[in-house]
């Protein structure tokens, strides 16, 4: 039978919806839980659309996962992969389909800690840059004794939001003491209210005690693999190196498509020793000098390679469907055959004024969801919000530099923070 999916979504990303749309093609029931004006709410092929509301959001997944009775839920975010975990605790009628879609609990605390990820990869034999927690500013200034640049991270961020590059000792401390700094009620109302976060308050009284780590930087070229996995086994996975991205530390725009073993076997051997079940995501920096990938954090949730459909493999979202139906994997109807592939729109909104980058590049339109393009070529709708544009017109508002590692030798990162309107170059390319 064609399995009955759930997918989940908080934030304004495109990948919940393009997943979605490809599970759906594959035959899986699929429902949605997301807030209002959500790009999933533009899916088509969608069975149900449920509203994740943002007072009590943890007793709307609860009660979404109750009334739809999925086979799996497939998470999106890392806060709703934070909510599952919370209702694997506390409600025992819903561990069954919880584990089902996660995997071994014993794993939970691990996923969720940046450094316990790398403390288990490094046993695994994974190379992983030098990794330490931070418990005050005397660990930063023996850090800074031995190694000039530093990366901070904290838990329970994504998107690149929880992660600052730091080049001195001062750096490394003033973002220490953001971390550090409480988030009070009144940003948890903000981001829920202008940003549309149905996570926002949820969030801010779970936030206690978040770890922090600095970790070593690695100079070259980022990577992502994306892995699907049952009962531990790794069933499928695409990596890709990344050409352009939303700044130094966000999602990637334009990516290139590469077969490394090192990156592969990484996600095999964290699946196996966790007991992974479903679809997570593997960061690398693959070093300029050696061409080592390093493993620098996982994500425990679906990321934005699982509609990619390649002429050897299908996709993701293909394998998963054939996975549970007990079936062989499908053929492959639309395979992607250039080498880059350019993210949408993602790739659109970055590009600067008189670049070509998708000259060489695949442009991925979901041309068979013509209300979701639409949808997409558009501002996320909680910026379109009056709210929000007149909150946004009493502050500074922050331009993402796009990041292009492929214009000049060994990755070195090249900032452009200008754009162009979407629409233009999307008719350039059709």
């Amino acid at each position: 039978m064609n399995p009955s999916v759930l997918v989940v979504a908080a934030k304004w990303w495109p990948l919940s919806a393009r997943l979605s749309a490809e599970l759906a093609r594959h035959g899986c029931h699929v429902s949605a839980l997301c807030p209002a004006g959500h790009p999933l709410a533009y899916v088509r092929t969608l069975e149900r659309v449920e509203r994740y509301r943002g007072v009590k959001s943890l007793n709307c997944l609860s009660r979404a996962i109750k009334s739809l009775r999925p086979d799996i839920v497939i998470p999106c975010d890392d806060g709703v992969v934070g909510q599952l975990h919370a209702l694997h605790e506390s409600d025992p009628s819903l561990r069954g389909i919880i584990e089902a879609s996660l995997g071994d609990p014993s794993s939970y605390p691990i996923v969720r800690s940046r450094r316990q990820l790398l403390d288990v990869a490094v046993t695994l034999g994974i190379s992983v840059p030098e990794t330490r927690r931070v418990d005050g500013p005397e660990d930063l200034a023996l850090w800074h004794e031995h190694i000039a640049g530093a990366v901070l991270k904290v838990d329970g961020e994504q998107g690149g939001n929880g992660v600052r590059m730091c080049n001195s000792l001062a750096d490394s401390l003033a973002a220490w003491r953001e971390f550090k700094t409480p988030q009070g009620s009144a940003t948890g109302w903000k981001r829920l209210a202008i940003d549309r976060d149905p996570l926002a308050l949820w969030l801010s009284k779970n936030r206690r005690g978040q770890e922090i780590t600095v970790q070593r930087a690695i100079r070259g070229q980022p990577a992502n693999t994306m892995a699907l996995c049952r009962d531990g086994q790794l069933l499928a996975h695409v990596s890709v190196a990344v050409l352009s991205s939303e700044g130094l530390t966000g999602a990637a725009t334009i990516v290139r498509r590469v077969q490394e073993p090192r990156m592969a076997r990484a996600a095999a051997l964290l699946a196996k020793r966790l007991k992974l079940t479903g679809f997570f995501g593997l960061d690398f920096m693959i070093e300029a000098d050696s061409g080592t990938p390093y493993l620098i954090e996982m994500n425990p949730r679906s990321t934005q390679l699982g509609h990619l459909e390649f002429p050897d493999q299908g996709s993701l979202a293909g394998a998963f469907s054939a996975e549970w139906r007990g079936s062989i994997a499908p053929a492959v109807d639309n395979p992607i055959l250039l080498e880059a592939v350019a993210l949408f729109p993602q790739a659109l909104r970055t590009m600067p004024p008189g670049s070509r980058p998708l000259d060489g590049a695949y442009l991925d339109v979901p041309r068979d969801q013509p209300d979701l393009v639409a949808e997409l070529m558009l501002e996320p709708w909680p910026q379109r919000r009056w709210i929000a544009r007149l909150y946004h017109k009493v502050r500074p508002i922050l331009k993402i530099a796009s990041v292009d590692y492929s214009a000049t030798p060994h990755g070195q990162a090249r900032q452009t923070a200008a754009r162009v309107p979407a629409a233009r170059q999307l008719r350039a390319q059709q």
